[in-house]
């Protein structure tokens, strides 16, 4: 990144500084998720198992990370006790146990060394494992009547099981991490670098039974946040394993990503192989994918480093101008994310995940983050 952009860079962490303060302050322990007419409903009321309750948190210890404010620190611990809820209900908790727990517990553990926050992690960590089908070699991603099913955002969950494995120096939790990384990288990531949302596996033997469409337009099409989960997922299971097969992983996915976003200036579809009408965005998906390539970007070279560095930079610049918001007395930073492509209650919309991605790549940009994953 040139000195140019890192002047963009650090003028967005000023302008975050400053949002995200007046945010944390006026919410106090409430969880957000997405925002109506501006404001935060708290979803740790409505549904406290919900899968994106850690994203705020994460968020905010990012921001103490990079700035020392104590106020970011006591609101993510607010979060974080919250939670204990979702452990004592328990029904309704799946494979995005990973997202709910590394995002507080274990982001709060890695900076402070809390020992209860230890425990939550690695209670959650159990849980996920405990979803592990030893016959299918996968991770079971939701409940009901959908024992074999997987999804590919469980490539961003896993990571939990890679800290659990270091933390305890236990390598069970390795080996279902990457039993469940390889069944996805050979069954639900494509030859071309595009990847399927969902692959449903027979739960007695692991055979791969159909791909449904999952999040994205139809079976055979290419959901946009899939191919990010994929991207800094796999670049991620490289990072805690050093094989190359998942940093190959990664780079295929991106390289796919780059060339689909690049023809509608860097800002990403929903679905890249749906029609052409309507025209529907999803920034979450560009977000994700630019903390994805700068992760990449660590492992490779010094001239592929300066093409996925680019890459991202790019992307968090179209949406930052296109559709951030600075506005103090309204929540959320980044509007015009989708949930899926037939979502019509949360299409193009502000959710809370996307903020995330947002400030967690502004600050990797300046060498400011911290490790969550």
């Amino acid at each position: 990144m040139d000195s140019t952009g890192k002047k963009w860079a650090e003028s967005v962490l000023e302008k975050l500084n400053t949002k995200l303060t007046a945010q944390a302050t006026r919410l106090g322990d409430m969880i957000p998720y997405v925002p109506e007419n501006g404001i935060y409903p708290d979803m740790g009321k409505r549904d406290i198992v919900w899968w994106t309750n850690g994203f705020w948190a994460g968020m905010l210890w990012q921001m103490y990370h990079a700035t020392g404010n104590e106020l970011y620190k006591i609101t993510a611990e607010s979060n974080e006790d919250r939670l204990d809820e979702a452990f004592t209900k328990y029904t309704g908790l799946h494979h995005d146990v990973g997202f709910m727990w590394l995002h507080t517990a274990v982001a709060n553990y890695r900076l402070t060394g809390n020992e209860r926050s230890k425990a939550r992690g690695l209670h959650a960590a159990h849980l996920l494992a405990g979803r592990y089908n030893p016959r299918g070699k996968f991770i079971r991603s939701w409940n009901r009547d959908r024992s074999g099913w997987v999804i590919i955002d469980s490539m961003l969950n896993i990571p939990l099981l890679y800290w659990a494995k270091d933390t305890l120096d236990d390598p069970r939790f390795g080996y279902v991490a990457e039993d469940h990384a390889d069944t996805v990288m050979n069954n639900i990531v494509r030859s071309d670098g595009s990847v399927n949302h969902i692959g449903v596996f027979d739960p007695t033997n692991g055979e791969i039974l159909e791909t449904p469409g999952g999040q994205g337009y139809e079976s055979g099409s290419s959901w946009s946040r899939g191919q990010s989960w994929a991207i800094y997922g796999f670049a991620l299971s490289y990072k805690h394993t050093g094989k190359k097969k998942y940093l190959d992983t990664a780079k295929k996915v991106a390289h796919y990503f780059i060339s689909q976003v690049e023809q509608n200036d860097w800002i990403p579809l929903v679905d890249f192989r749906a029609p052409k009408e309507p025209v529907m965005i999803d920034t979450s998906a560009g977000l994700c994918a630019a903390c994805g390539f700068l992760e990449i970007s660590k492992h490779v070279g010094e001239y592929e480093k300066e093409f996925y560095v680019n890459a991202a930079v790019k992307i968090l610049q179209a949406i930052e101008k296109n559709y951030a918001n600075w506005n103090t007395d309204e929540d959320s930073i980044i509007n015009y994310s989708t949930g899926s492509y037939h979502d019509e209650e949360n299409s193009e919309v502000p959710i809370i995940y996307a903020d995330y991605y947002f400030v967690e790549a502004i600050l990797r940009l300046l060498d400011k983050d911290f490790l969550i994953w």
